[in-house]
Protein backbone atom coordinates (compact mmCIF):
# COMPACT_ATOMS: atom_id res chain seq x y z
CA UNK A 1 0.00 0.00 0.00
CA UNK A 2 1.48 3.32 -0.95
CA UNK A 3 -1.41 5.77 -1.35
CA UNK A 4 -5.10 5.61 -0.47
CA UNK A 5 -7.58 8.36 -1.36
CA UNK A 6 -10.98 8.59 0.34
CA UNK A 7 -13.92 10.92 -0.26
CA UNK A 8 -16.98 11.91 1.73
CA UNK A 9 -19.52 13.81 -0.35
CA UNK A 10 -22.98 14.80 0.88
CA UNK A 11 -24.70 17.55 -1.15
CA UNK A 12 -27.47 17.92 1.46
CA UNK A 13 -24.90 19.04 4.04
CA UNK A 14 -22.74 20.94 1.51
CA UNK A 15 -19.94 18.49 2.33
CA UNK A 16 -17.20 17.49 -0.11
CA UNK A 17 -14.12 16.25 1.75
CA UNK A 18 -11.08 14.18 0.93
CA UNK A 19 -8.62 12.21 3.03
CA UNK A 20 -5.34 10.85 1.64
CA UNK A 21 -2.95 8.46 3.40
CA UNK A 22 0.43 7.71 1.84
CA UNK A 23 3.47 5.72 2.95
CA UNK A 24 6.72 7.29 1.78
CA UNK A 25 10.47 6.98 2.24
CA UNK A 26 12.31 10.15 3.20
CA UNK A 27 15.67 11.16 1.83
CA UNK A 28 17.59 9.50 4.67
CA UNK A 29 15.62 6.24 4.58
CA UNK A 30 13.01 7.00 7.24
CA UNK A 31 9.55 5.55 6.68
CA UNK A 32 6.78 8.10 7.04
CA UNK A 33 3.00 8.10 6.88
CA UNK A 34 1.72 11.32 5.37
CA UNK A 35 -1.94 12.13 5.71
CA UNK A 36 -3.70 15.04 4.08
CA UNK A 37 -7.30 16.11 4.48
CA UNK A 38 -9.61 18.98 3.60
CA UNK A 39 -12.28 20.18 1.24
CA UNK A 40 -12.25 18.79 -2.31
CA UNK A 41 -10.56 21.30 -4.60
CA UNK A 42 -8.59 22.88 -1.77
CA UNK A 43 -5.09 22.30 -0.52
CA UNK A 44 -6.17 21.09 2.88
CA UNK A 45 -3.85 20.42 5.75
CA UNK A 46 -1.59 17.55 6.63
CA UNK A 47 0.51 15.69 9.13
CA UNK A 48 3.59 13.48 8.79
CA UNK A 49 4.57 10.77 11.29
CA UNK A 50 7.83 8.80 11.17
CA UNK A 51 7.92 5.03 11.90
CA UNK A 52 10.74 2.61 12.67
CA UNK A 53 9.57 -0.15 10.31
CA UNK A 54 7.37 -0.68 7.28
CA UNK A 55 5.04 -3.00 9.20
CA UNK A 56 4.38 -0.32 11.84
CA UNK A 57 3.75 2.28 9.13
CA UNK A 58 1.37 -0.03 7.24
CA UNK A 59 -0.51 -0.84 10.44
CA UNK A 60 -0.93 2.84 11.30
CA UNK A 61 -2.06 3.71 7.77
CA UNK A 62 -4.57 0.84 7.73
CA UNK A 63 -6.02 1.96 11.05
CA UNK A 64 -6.37 5.56 9.82
CA UNK A 65 -8.22 4.34 6.73
CA UNK A 66 -10.53 2.08 8.76
CA UNK A 67 -11.40 4.93 11.11
CA UNK A 68 -12.31 7.24 8.22
CA UNK A 69 -14.38 4.55 6.50
CA UNK A 70 -16.35 4.06 9.74
CA UNK A 71 -17.13 7.79 9.57
CA UNK A 72 -18.58 7.54 6.06
CA UNK A 73 -15.60 8.05 3.74
CA UNK A 74 -15.50 5.91 0.61
CA UNK A 75 -12.51 4.79 -1.47
CA UNK A 76 -11.94 6.68 -4.72
CA UNK A 77 -13.05 4.81 -7.83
Amino acid sequence: MSCQLLYRIDPDQNMARFYRVEILFELFGDIIVERRWGRVGGRGQGRVICYASMSLAEGAATELIRAKMRRGYLAAA
